[in-house]
């Protein structure tokens, strides 16, 4: 039987968590929102004047056919993707759907991005309602598919296994 002091017990569990921590990160791809336009293909523009959702109060863009080509290459891979939270599915302990974007405020305030550059998320796990506002990495399972809600077109979903903050590097 090997004994252990405390300060060994510590370090020995610290640099488990450690390992399991980065060995979880290895298993997931990292990716940037360029990676879910197809190569070759341009960020699609919005063409046309759009049209009003006067019931819901939005305007809703119409972009070049740039904006629903996706990348096939991502479908079924484990992703790690950083971005922000727009709430769909909102309890007491926090919001386990919702609408993620490339930046703050999009879908919301401002034209959504194109249906490339949005995705649609789930998680087990509610993320917690005082940190909406953070940008947060999501970890999961990509799919590639075009499906739409009451605020945006979404070209990608992801089942998340795990989110965190974003740290700024």
């Amino acid at each position: 039987m090997i004994r252990l002091s405390r300060r060994q017990l510590l370090l020995t569990t610290t640099a488990a968590a450690v390992l399991s921590r980065a060995a979880l990160a290895a298993d997931y791809q990292e990716i940037t929102w360029d990676d879910l336009i197809p190569p070759g293909v341009p960020y699609s523009e919005i063409i046309g004047n759009g049209e009003m959702d006067v019931m819901n109060d939005t305007w809703n863009p119409v972009f070049d056919e740039n904006g629903v080509k996706l990348n096939m290459a991502l479908d079924g891979m484990a992703v790690k993707l950083p971005g922000y939270i727009i709430p769909i599915d909102v309890g007491t302990e926090g919001v386990t759907s919702f609408v993620f974007v490339p930046y703050t405020g999009a879908c919301i305030h401002v034209p959504p991005p194109p249906p490339n550059q949005v995705v649609f998320v789930m998680s087990e796990t509610p993320w917690p309602n005082d940190q909406l506002f953070d940008a947060v990495w999501v970890y999961g399972t990509m799919s590639a598919k075009l499906q739409s809600n009451e605020l945006a077109q979404m070209g990608y979903e992801i089942k998340a296994e795990k989110m965190e903050i974003y740290e700024w590097t």
